[in-house]
């Protein structure tokens, strides 16, 4: 389909809001990302998408020590701070972000082809390092992500790279197309490429709640579901959202739990009701093992080296 229409782009006092047909996003400046994102006028995000770089530990990780170890990538997931945000609307690139009361030279016609906004996050590690998350909008709809991980010395293993992505409601189900099951780096061999259909979003019923659900080497995924926190929202018809690759597959998971809740929990009754959607991409994903759980650790081609820099993109667009 050729689209000859426009991006609408509304300069906020703290805000960049983008729309176009069935679409309307909004960029924070205050909380550090896309504070909003609305398709065919459902919202698809319950908190500001950010880094992650936990996954939940296994009983391999605590029988080499590997939590211990790397303990401080928790904190750094947990928090976040933002240091940086850079705006390029079409060929214009803002030297200051449009703030009050310079956003009064614009008017609610202001109308762009692509809009790019990047915003920068230093890791609360020690030493610290950086993670670019930058958003390419187009006038399809289509948001281009891409993230780039500095590399830094003297920082632990990561557990993984990604993005996460907290939905306001528990997903119907997802279909994908990918390798089969539960896949990890060191766990692929046997997989099968193909599209696979998951209803609801399963979890792992391991005696001790761990990392669980993980997805490698994907070219699409559709996340559907079939409520909203909208009360005034008569329409209960599902409702998808696609992600897609760019240059290269993508690994994901989707999960009703964060990697901090199925940390705390000892044992699967101490989780919460399923009541939402954590959806992480994931550029890097560490092996998780299995020789044995006391002692041995995860072979070395199946690590994420801290001093190497993690590039990954992919792409977020209305589902047809």
């Amino acid at each position: 389909m050729a689209y000859t229409n426009k991006l609408h782009v509304i300069y906020g006092d703290g805000t960049l809001g983008v729309a176009g047909e069935g679409f309307q996003y909004i960029f924070s400046y205050e909380k550090g990302g896309l504070e909003s994102l609305k398709l065919k006028g459902k919202e698809w995000l319950y908190r500001v998408p950010t880094p992650t770089f936990w996954r939940a530990t296994t009983d391999n990780d605590r029988g080499s020590g590997f939590n211990i170890k790397s303990a401080q990538w928790l904190s750094a997931d947990v928090f976040q701070k933002c240091v940086g945000i850079d705006l390029t609307v079409d060929d214009h690139h803002f030297g200051q972000l449009p703030l009050a009361p310079e956003t009064n030279q614009f008017s609610n016609n202001e109308y762009a082809d692509e809009v790019m906004i990047a915003y920068t996050f230093e890791t609360l590690t020690v030493p610290a390092t950086q993670v670019t998350v930058s958003y390419t909008v187009t006038a399809d709809g289509k948001i281009k992500l891409s993230v780039h991980y500095a590399g830094h010395a003297d920082l632990p293993e990561l557990p993984v790279m990604g993005m996460r992505f907290v939905m306001p409601t528990a997903a119907t189900g997802f279909i994908y197309e990918g390798l089969s099951g539960e896949i990890y780096p060191d766990r692929m061999a046997g997989a099968t490429h193909g599209t696979y259909t998951v209803k609801g979003l399963p979890v792992a019923k391991y005696l001790v709640p761990q990392e669980n659900g993980m997805h490698m080497a994907t070219d699409w995924l559709t996340i559907t579901r079939a409520a909203t926190q909208n009360n005034a929202d008569p329409d209960r018809a599902p409702f998808s959202l696609k992600v897609a690759k760019d240059d290269q597959p993508f690994n994901f998971s989707c999960l009703p739990y964060t990697a901090e809740e199925l940390e705390s929990a000892t044992h699967l009754e101490e989780l919460p009701l399923e009541r939402r959607t954590v959806l992480v991409v994931a550029g890097a994903v560490r092996g998780v093992g299995g020789i044995d759980s006391w002692g041995a650790d995860v072979e070395e081609q199946y690590h994420i080296p801290a001093d190497k820099d993690i590039d990954f993109s992919f792409v977020l667009e209305p589902a047809e």
